[in-house]
């Protein structure tokens, strides 16, 4: 469960032709996003409980950074794909949440505050050069992915958010507990996305509820949906190929070339 590349669970044989009701669709969504989801993943067990070190954490902060950039640019192409201005007002929110209505402001913002939180040059954070090629590349992949889907899918690839308010509220708490080094106002990205998650996600289940009109829409939206959970797990393991196991090449290499940021 949680592995990247589990195969979809489909419904019973006898549904496969009808469209799902509401209810059964949504659940769908739940199950699959669920035990697909990147809270399950080793690294974020050892976030969570407080194993990590400081160098460890400062590299998810730098190469999730990376991922945090890419989250405005799938925005503006789910905009660029509606016919709707009623939808792209509600989706543009997003985008403004991320960049600010001007320098400084917004979500990319906090996570900088954050980088310097944990000890990090933000500079060396906004530049990406030392993000890890596995991790670019797969957010380059979710990106690319939202810029190929139709609308219906590229919306429901987002909805990885079900599941972010828990995690949310449990990253703050284990971070308040365990790494009391960093900095409480440098947290206040993780606070604010508890009650932004929530509000996006209901957004978005809304839309693929009323437009996945067919069983096939209905399943397309499922995949895309593990679609997304997987690159969400794929970057964790690239993490943790290069920082978490021990006798790995690929960490000592990447321990290397990150120390110049990672030893303050």
């Amino acid at each position: 469960m949680g592995r990247n590349g589990d195969p979809i669970v489909m419904m019973k044989e006898d549904h496969h032709r009808d469209r799902l009701s509401q209810d059964a669709f949504i659940e769908w969504l739940k199950r699959e996003g669920s035990r697909r989801y990147h809270d399950r993943h080793p690294f974020h067990e050892l976030m969570h409980n407080g194993n990590l070190t400081k160098t460890q954490l400062q590299q998810w902060v730098l190469n999730r950074y990376y991922y945090q950039t890419r989250i405005p640019i799938k925005d503006a192409l789910i905009v660029s794909k509606s016919e709707d201005p009623t939808f792209r007002r509600m989706w543009l929110r997003r985008i403004r949440d991320h960049d600010g209505e001007q320098e400084g402001e917004g979500g990319l913002a906090l996570w900088l505050e954050l980088a310097r939180g944990v000890g990090l040059d933000a500079d060396d954070v906004r530049s990406f050069r030392y993000v890890l090629p596995g991790v670019r590349l797969a957010c380059d992949d979710y990106v690319r992915f939202v810029q190929e889907a139709p609308l219906l899918e590229a919306v429901a690839s987002s909805l990885t958010e079900l599941f972010a308010p828990s995690l949310m509220a449990r990253r703050l708490e284990a971070w308040k507990q365990h790494y009391p080094w960093v900095r409480s106002e440098s947290l206040e990205y993780f606070q604010l996305r508890i009650a932004r998650a929530t509000l996006d996600s209901n957004q978005a289940v809304e839309f693929v509820v009323r437009h996945a009109t067919s069983y096939a829409h209905q399943e397309s939206c499922v995949r895309a949906l593990a679609k997304k959970a997987d690159i969400l797990w794929t970057m964790l393991d690239h993490l943790s190929m290069a920082y978490v196991e021990t006798g790995s090449d690929r960490k000592r290499t990447a321990h290397d070339s990150h120390h110049r940021q990672t030893s303050a």
